[in-house]
């Protein structure tokens, strides 16, 4: 599977509350099962208006199906060629 970076903006989303974030990831996950696997979500992070989304999936139209099903727009998707770190100097 491809690694994918996906933005969205999701205005306010940094205010969320605990359980407004649950739902949101309820949402998501919901969406993932009518996927069965073909889509895994890694983790987010959640800015300001946005999140940052890391995701697996065969194929980016497969990201884009994701957003649909869940009614979380991908405002970007960017497929990842890499993974460097501060021992990324070291190794």
């Amino acid at each position: 599977m491809k690694r994918f970076i996906i933005e969205r903006e999701l205005p306010g989303v940094g205010g969320f509350d605990a359980g407004q974030l649950k739902q949101a990831a309820a949402t998501s996950n919901d969406a993932l099962a009518q996927l069965q696997g073909k889509v895994q979500w890694v983790e987010s992070f959640v800015a300001d208006n946005k999140t940052f989304c890391v995701y697996l999936a065969e194929d980016q139209a497969l990201v884009q199906e994701h957003a649909r099903i869940s009614g979380f727009p991908a405002n970007t998707v960017t497929e990842v060629r890499g993974v460097i770190s501060p021992m990324t100097a070291v190794a």
